[in-house]
C-alpha cells in the first residue's frame, strides 16, 4: 500500500540499506604493505604453505640466479614478479609450487666492482693475495645478497628467503667442481690454443653472453702484399690487395686467403700491378686517391683456383725473421665479394676462421698480443716508442696516421686508409667495462661441441653432502653434445614459441665451449696436467678428495699448499702443473640445477623417489638468456645427464621508457622500482609487470604509472563495494542457485567463462591476459551492469526480499573467487581485502582455486540486451546535459518491439536499463521523454503509484513497515 500523505517530508535515508565498511578507499599502499609484509614474515607464510602443500603434485621453477652486485633495477621487478606470479597461480591450482630464490656470486661483475673500489684506493689488485681479494670479493657479494633480498621481499616476492642458493657457498662450489670433473672424466676437455672473445681492459676471456655490439667508425686500409711465387707468371711483382677493419692485426698476418670460384684480376694502376676480386675493383678503386682516377688496365684475369701455390711478402719483411717468411696463399671457402677486395689477410692469434684455415696448413699462432691488448716486449715489430703506452683498441694507435698505418706507408703498402663515418660499423663490447673486445689466440680449457660423447657411466656412491654431483649415475647417447641439446630443445615448451629457432640457431652454430677464465673470483677448473704428456688426470680417488677439500674450505681449497695432499701419495706434485685458470661463471650458473634441484638440501624442491626427468618445470628469464644461462645450463646438463634441465622456458622482453627507448642512467629515463614502491606501492608496479606484454619489449614511465594506479584505483573500488555489500551477510540467507533470478544466472554464467580465461592464461603464462581479464570483469561486467543494475535491490528491497538474498549470494561467490584470482597479482591489496572480511581467518595466500556452480546461460541474448541498454543510455544522455532531467529514473522510454530480446518484461527492462516505465512500439529508434510521475522519496523511481512527490512507492512501504522510524 502507498505510503500515506504525511510522510512525504519524512527523510528516508536512515531506511536504506547503502553498503558499509571500513575498508577505505584510498589505499595507501607505500604505508600499509610493509606492515603486511612483516606478518608474512613473522608467520612465515612460505613456510605454511609448504607444510599444507606437502605431497600434492609439484610444480619447480628454478631462479635463475642475478648478479649480486647493485641495487634492483626494473628489470629484476618484472623478472621477479613474474617468477613469483606462476609460483602463486600454481599454488592457487593447489601445486606444492615453492620458491627458492638465488644469487651468481662469482665472476667479474663483483671482482669488476671490488677492482674499482682498489683504483680508488690507489692499490694494484696483483698486489694483493689471492685469498685476502676472493675474501673481499665474497664479502661485496654478501652485502649485495642482504640488499637485494630485502628489496625482492618489497615487491610482495613469496619465497624461502631465509635459506636462498648462493654460488658462492662451498657446497655449491663443491657441486660445481663436480660437475666439471664429470666432464674431465668423460674425456669432454681439452686444452687448446684458439682465438677467443677476449677483453684487454679486464684482461680475460669471455663469453658472447658477456658481449655487446655497438656502433663505431675504425680505420679500414687497403693493403698491398707483393708476390714473389706463384706458377702463374702474370702474377709475380704483382700486389695482392687486402682490406682490413683491424690495421693492429697486420703485424701478426701469416696468409692470405682467396675464393675458389671467385674471379680475380691482375691491373695496372697508379704504376703497380694489383691482383683483387673483378667484381670489387669499381668499390676498391673508389677508395684510392689517385692521379689518373679509374683508368686501368686489365693484364690478367683468372679464377682464384689459380692462385693456388701462390706466396707473397708481407709488407714489413724487411724486419726479417718472422716477417721473412713467405705469407701463403690459401683458399678460404669464408671469402665473400660482399665487400674488401676479395682477398683476407689471415692472423690465426685472432680470428676464427684465420685460426681454422692456417692450422690445416700448419701454421700456427704466434701469441704476439698480450693480455692488456699491447705487443709483447720481444716482439720484433713494435710501435714507436711514444706509443708503446696504447692497447690495440685503442683507436690513436690504430689511426690513418698510427704507427702501423705509417710503417705500411713508408713501406709503399698502404694503398688507402680511411676512417669517417662512411667506415661506421658494429664491433663487440664487454658489456661491462664498455670497452672493444678483441679475438686473442690464447691457451684455454674447452668442452668439445661435435665429439662423441659416449656412454657415461658415473660412480653411483654418493659423497657425503653432494648428491647429484658425481655421485649421480648417468647414461649419456654416443651423440655429441650439439646434436643432444638440439634433440633436448626438440622436446622443450618454448614460451613464447619463437624463443625454440632463436636457442637452435645459437646452439647449431655455436664453436666449442671455453670454459677456461684468467681472473681470480671464481670456481678453479680443479685438474692436475702431466707436464710431460699434456694430458690433465683422471683419477676418481684423487676427483673425490678436490670434491670434499672444495665442500670444506671453498675455492680456497685449490691452491698450491693442498696441491700434494689433492694428488695423495699415487701421483708427485713435481709431475703436474696446477691449472691455475677458473670456470667460466656461465658453467657456475649452469650446474644450479645439480646443487638446488638435485641435492636434497632444499627438500620443497626435491622430486619424489622414481621420478626420471628434467628437474624442473620452467626456467624464465630475460630473452638474452637464450644466449647466457638457458644455454649453459642445456649444455651442462646434456653433457653430464643427456637431457635438458628444464620442461619449459619462458622469456620475457626488455622494459623500455615511455618514447619506446633503451634506459640509461646517462640519458636520465631509468624508472627505479624502489622509487615506484616509495610513491605508490609494490602492488602498483606488480599490475604494471602483470599488464603488459611481457613476451615482447615493453614500456614505462610516470604517465603509464598514473594508467595503472587508475586501474587498481577501480580494482580496489570494486572489492570495497563487494565488502560494503555483504556487511552481516550470513550463509543462511543464501538463496539455492536454480532459484535465483535470470540476472543473477547470466552473472555466475560470466564469472565461469572468467575462471575458464584465467585458467587458460596460467596454463599458458599469459598474465597480461589474466591481469586483462580480471579487470575487465570487475569493471566492466560488474560495475558497470551488474552493481549498477543490482545497487537498487540492495539498497532499497526488504532484507529478506528474494531479489535482494540472491544478490548478495552471488556477491557472496564472486567476492570468493574473485579474491583468490586477484591474490597473486595485488598480493597485498587481497591480503588486505580478505581481512578486513575475514579478521580472524589464515592469509588470502593459503586458499585454492575457487570451486564454482556451473551455472550456464544464453549469453548471445544477454549480449543483445546490453547492447540495447548502452543505446537507451546513449538516448537519455543529451536530456542529462541539458538538464531536463537529472537521472536516468525520470526518463520514460520506448524501444523497438523488434530490438527486445524474448521473456523481458516491460518491469525487467526498466530495471535492467534503470530508466522511468519502458514500453515497446513498432518504431525503428529509440525515444525518450521525461516522466509525469511522481518520485518516491525513498528509491527516487517515478512510478504511478506514488501519490505526491516524496511519498513512497508500494515496495519502499512494505520494506519500512516493520522499521521503528523516528518521528
Amino acid at each position: 500500500m502507498a505510503q500515506q500523505r504525511d510522510d512525504k517530508e519524512r527523510d528516508w535515508r536512515p531506511t536504506v540499506f547503502l553498503p558499509r565498511t571500513g575498508f577505505p578507499m584510498k589505499a595507501g599502499l607505500p604505508q600499509k604493505e610493509p606492515g603486511i609484509l612483516e606478518k608474512w614474515q613473522t608467520e612465515d607464510l612460505h613456510g605454511t604453505l609448504r607444510a599444507q602443500r606437502a605431497g600434492r603434485e609439484k610444480f619447480i621453477l628454478h631462479d635463475g640466479p642475478p648478479y649480486a652486485n647493485g641495487d634492483m633495477h626494473i628489470g629484476h621487478a618484472l623478472n621477479h614478479i613474474l617468477k613469483d606470479m606462476v609460483c602463486r597461480t600454481q599454488s592457487l591450482l593447489g601445486k606444492d609450487a615453492p620458491y627458492v630464490p638465488g644469487w651468481d656470486c662469482h665472476g667479474l661483475p663483483i671482482e669488476w666492482k671490488v677492482e674499482e673500489q682498489y683504483r680508488k684506493k690507489k692499490k694494484n689488485k696483483d698486489e694483493v693475495p689471492q685469498k685476502e681479494f676472493r675474501a673481499e670479493c665474497r664479502a661485496y657479494a654478501a652485502k649485495w645478497v642482504d640488499v637485494q633480498r630485502e628489496q625482492l621481499k618489497r615487491l610482495g616476492i613469496l619465497g624461502d628467503w631465509d635459506h636462498p642458493y648462493l654460488t658462492m657457498d662451498p657446497e655449491a662450489e663443491a657441486t660445481i667442481v663436480a660437475e666439471l670433473l664429470k666432464f674431465a672424466e668423460s674425456g669432454q676437455l681439452y686444452r687448446g690454443a684458439k682465438p677467443v672473445m677476449w677483453s684487454p681492459v679486464e684482461k680475460t676471456a669471455l663469453a658472447e653472453a658477456e658481449v655487446e655490439y655497438e656502433d663505431i667508425t675504425s680505420t679500414q686500409i687497403d693493403v698491398a702484399f707483393e708476390i714473389v711465387e706463384s706458377p702463374v707468371k702474370e702474377l709475380v711483382g704483382a700486389y695482392a690487395v687486402i682490406w682490413t677493419t683491424t690495421p693492429w692485426t697486420i703485424p701478426v698476418n701469416q696468409a692470405l686467403a682467396y675464393g675458389d670460384d671467385v674471379e680475380y684480376v691482375v691491373i695496372g694502376h697508379d704504376g703497380k700491378k694489383l691482383l683483387l676480386a673483378e667484381i670489387l675493383l669499381p668499390a676498391t678503386l673508389a677508395r684510392h686517391s689517385s692521379e689518373n682516377g679509374n683508368d686501368v688496365d686489365i693484364l690478367w684475369r683468372g679464377k682464384g683456383s689459380d692462385l693456388a701455390g701462390t706466396k707473397a711478402r708481407h709488407p714489413m719483411h724487411k724486419l726479417g725473421g718472422f716477417f721473412a717468411t713467405l705469407r701463403p696463399m690459401l683458399a678460404g671457402d669464408f671469402v665473400t665479394t660482399d665487400a674488401g677486395t676479395g682477398i683476407v689477410h689471415l692472423a690465426p692469434d685472432h680470428g676464427e676462421d684465420d685460426f681454422d684455415l692456417c692450422k690445416a696448413n700448419g701454421i700456427n699462432p704466434v701469441f704476439a698480443v698480450e693480455a692488456d691488448g699491447r705487443y709483447r716486449a720481444d716482439w720484433l715489430w713494435l710501435p714507436r716508442t711514444d706509443e708503446r703506452s696504447n692497447s690495440v683498441i685503442n683507436a690513436r694507435f690504430t689511426a690513418p696516421d698510427g704507427p702501423i698505418c705509417e710503417d705500411l706507408r713508408e713501406a709503399g703498402a698502404l694503398l688507402s686508409a680511411r676512417n669517417d663515418e662512411s667506415t661506421r660499423h658494429s664491433y663487440p663490447h664487454s658489456w661491462r667495462s664498455k670497452a672493444k673486445v678483441i679475438y686473442r689466440c690464447t691457451p684455454q680449457w674447452f668442452v668439445p661441441m661435435d665429439q662423441p660423447l659416449g656412454a657415461l657411466e658415473f660412480d653411483a656412491a654418493p659423497l657425503d653432502g653432494i648428491g647429484g654431483a658425481i655421485a649421480a649415475t648417468a647414461s649419456v647417447p654416443t651423440a655429441t653434445l650439439r646434436e643432444t641439446a638440439l634433440k633436448a630443445l626438440s622436446e622443450t615448451r618454448f614460451v613464447p614459441e619463437k624463443g625454440r629457432n632463436r636457442i637452435r640457431s645459437m646452439v647449431e652454430g655455436r664453436p666449442d665451449w671455453v670454459l677456461s677464465r684468467q681472473r681470480a673470483w671464481g670456481v678453479p677448473i680443479t685438474l692436475f696436467v702431466n707436464r710431460e704428456t699434456g694430458a690433465y688426470l683422471v683419477d676418481k680417488d684423487v676427483n673425490a678428495r678436490i670434491v670434499a677439500a672444495v665442500q670444506a674450505q671453498g675455492v680456497d681449497a685449490w691452491d698450491e699448499e693442498n696441491a700434494q695432499a689433492l694428488l695423495g701419495e699415487k701421483y708427485d706434485l713435481a709431475d703436474y702443473e696446477r691449472v691455475t685458470d677458473i670456470l667460466d661463471v656461465w658453467f657456475d650458473s649452469g650446474s644450479t640445477h645439480a646443487f638446488v634441484l638435485e641435492s636434497g638440501r632444499w627438500p620443497a624442491l626435491t622430486r619424489p623417489e622414481g621420478y626420471d626427468g628434467p628437474p624442473a618445470d620452467l626456467y624464465l628469464e630475460g630473452s638474452d638468456q637464450h644466449r647466457g644461462w638457458f644455454q649453459s645450463s642445456l649444455l651442462e646438463s646434456c653433457g653430464t645427464r643427456g637431457r635438458a634441465p628444464y620442461k619449459a622456458v619462458l622469456t620475457h622482453g626488455f622494459t623500455m621508457d615511455a618514447k619506446g627507448m633503451k634506459m640509461s642512467k646517462s640519458l636520465g629515463n631509468t624508472i627505479s622500482p624502489l622509487d615506484v614502491m616509495r610513491d605508490y606501492g609494490a602492488d602498483i608496479i606488480r599490475l604494471w609487470a602483470l599488464s603488459v606484454d611481457y613476451t615482447a619489449d615493453h614500456r614505462i614511465g610516470p604517465e603509464i604509472l598514473k594508467g595503472v594506479a587508475d586501474q587498481y584505483r577501480k580494482l580496489r573500488n570494486t572489492f570495497r563495494y563487494m565488502l560494503g555489500a555483504l556487511a552481516d551477510y550470513d550463509t543462511a540467507e543464501a538463496v539455492p542457485v536454480d532459484q535465483m533470478p535470470e540476472l543473477e544466472h547470466y552473472m555466475l554464467a560470466l564469472l565461469g567463462d572468467l575462471e575458464i580465461t584465467l585458467r587458460n592464461a596460467v596454463d599458458n603464462y599469459d598474465y597480461d591476459r589474466y591481469t586483462r581479464a580480471l579487470a575487465d570483469f570487475c569493471n566492466e561486467d560488474l560495475s558497470a551492469f551488474f552493481f549498477d543494475i543490482r545497487k537498487d535491490r540492495l539498497y532499497c528491497d526488504a532484507p529478506d526480499s528474494a531479489e535482494r538474498r540472491a544478490y548478495r549470494t552471488v556477491l557472496d561467490m564472486l567476492f570468493h573467487a574473485l579474491v583468490r584470482f586477484a591474490a597473486p597479482v595485488l598480493v597485498f591489496t587481497a591480503e588486505e581485502v580478505w581481512q578486513t572480511r575475514y579478521p580472524e581467518s589464515d592469509s588470502v595466500h593459503l586458499l585454492e582455486w575457487p570451486e564454482l556452480p556451473g551455472v550456464s546461460a544464453d549469453k548471445a541474448r544477454w549480449e543483445n540486451l546490453r547492447k540495447l541498454r548502452e543505446q537507451v543510455m546513449e538516448a537519455i544522455e543529451p536530456m542529462r546535459r541539458e538538464k531536463q532531467i537529472r537521472s536516468g529514473l525520470e526518463a520514460n522510454v520506448t524501444v523497438p518491439g523488434s530490438a527486445v530480446p524474448y521473456d523481458f518484461t516491460d518491469a525487467d527492462l526498466a530495471e535492467l536499463f534503470i530508466t522511468g516505465p519502458v514500453t515497446r512500439a513498432q518504431q525503428d529508434a529509440i525515444s525518450v521523454s521525461k516522466s509525469g510521475d511522481s518520485k518516491c522519496g525513498r528509491c527516487w523511481r517515478h512510478l504511478p503509484e506514488v501519490a505526491e512527490e516524496g511519498a513512497l512507492c508500494n515496495r519502499c512501504a512494505d520494506a519500512v513497515s516493520d522499521m521503528e522510524l523516528p518521528e
